[in-house]
């Protein structure tokens, strides 16, 4: 599953970047959440996910130790061509490159959208497994019927919920702290409705 997100952002990588490849072009209540969730969390960041490393950039323009990961080759020849500066892997989720315990901070900002629901307790493990303790996730996600996939530009997506996602975070070894639910406005990339979960480990 992980080479067919991979080759499928792969395949309109261009038109992702040129679309929304910068943080400009993504709302300002993204960034303001991002921004204050980073505020509030101490030590190394990863960005799981990354993309073409924009989130990955404004943590560092934020003073943060930051690392991003993605499973798109294209994303992360772009990111370290366009930030030479940042260290980004290529990699799945399922088996992070790093120690256990290592990290501050875990921003998944809509990079679990394409997980099979089957798969999500195992990725959230791993982050578990990364995450120091008193760690702080922050997921972001379309919100709909939990596990309900549909026809997402690139390739199949799911919905998820603030509850339904709590209810996986707890048994991987996290506490809830957050959640957030809004739709979007008229301008915005996209027009299903945004929430967000933020978690610690416990």
């Amino acid at each position: 599953m992980s080479d067919v997100i991979g080759g499928a952002y792969d395949a309109r990588a261009a038109e992702y970047i040129a679309l929304v490849g910068e943080v400009d072009q993504l709302a300002a209540q993204d960034r303001e959440e991002i921004g204050a969730w980073a505020d509030a969390t101490t030590g190394r960041i990863l960005d799981a996910g990354c993309g073409p490393g924009l989130w990955t950039a404004f943590l560092h323009e934020a003073g943060r130790d930051v690392v991003g990961i993605d499973l798109s080759a294209q994303f992360i020849a772009h990111a370290r061509s366009t930030y030479p500066e940042l260290a980004f892997l290529h990699g799945s989720f399922a088996a992070l490159p790093l120690p256990d315990a290592s990290l501050g901070g875990i921003l998944a900002w809509y990079s679990l959208i394409h997980t099979p629901p089957t798969d999500i307790p195992a990725v959230l493990a791993e982050f578990a497994r990364v995450l120091a303790p008193g760690g702080s996730i922050l997921i972001g996600f379309f919100d709909g019927t939990p596990r309900e996939p549909f026809a997402h530009a690139v390739t199949t997506a799911y919905f998820w919920s603030p509850d339904a996602l709590a209810e996986l975070l707890e048994p991987a070894g996290f506490m809830v702290t957050a959640c957030e639910s809004r739709p979007r406005v008229a301008g915005e990339v996209s027009s299903r409705p945004h929430a967000s979960v933020i978690a610690v480990r416990v």
